[in-house]
């Protein structure tokens, strides 16, 4: 746990911490990265801050992410820490797809190696996702219950083909009501 920050980061602190997130994840893996910086770097957030801000940042409109740098500016700075957190998690990345972009359209579209690069952008995005996944089940998922729900969730999506709305209806109040119930025992 390298560079544990003790107290209030400064808003240029959150600043770069995210300008580092949004470079070293590019193409994406954000919420690996961002837990990785926050919680095992840098000592701003523990894991369930990070993991409650998380789960409020999936069900809030917007991209999940900008709404997780947002959240963890707010928590830790105000309003004026959550637009340091925006800023340099967005600012280098627009940046950079914009140049890109404008060179991809310039060469018309001739440059076969630009498709590999997100080709293989997409795998290493998936793959990070997957492994956050995978770790912060193994380390916060300690009953049978929300495991059933993660498998049910998993299948219902990624093998029956259900659509996300349908699956969320079903499983949302069955979730619930097994936290409900573990509260209760």
């Amino acid at each position: 746990m390298a560079n544990r920050e003790v107290g209030k980061p400064s808003l240029a602190a959150l600043f770069m911490g995210f300008a580092r997130i949004g470079m070293m994840s590019f193409g994406g893996g954000l919420a690996a990265w961002t837990r990785r910086e926050v919680v095992q770097q840098r000592g701003w957030m523990d894991e369930q801050q990070f993991l409650s801000g998380y789960a409020l940042s999936q069900l809030v409109p917007g991209a999940t992410n900008v709404n997780l740098a947002v959240f963890i500016g707010t928590q830790l700075r105000g309003v004026s820490g959550a637009l340091a957190c925006f800023l340099g998690l967005t600012a280098l990345p627009v940046a950079i797809v914009l140049i890109a972009g404008t060179m991809y359209l310039r060469s018309h579209g001739a440059a076969p190696w630009f498709s590999v690069a997100l080709s293989g952008m997409g795998a290493v995005a998936l793959g990070m996702n997957l492994g956050l996944g995978v770790r912060l089940s193994v380390d916060n998922i300690r009953r049978v219950g929300p495991a059933v729900v993660i498998a049910c969730i998993a299948l219902g999506i990624g093998v029956f083909g259900f659509r996300l709305p349908e699956v969320l209806a079903v499983m949302m109040p069955v979730s619930l009501a097994i936290a409900w119930w573990g509260r209760k025992q």
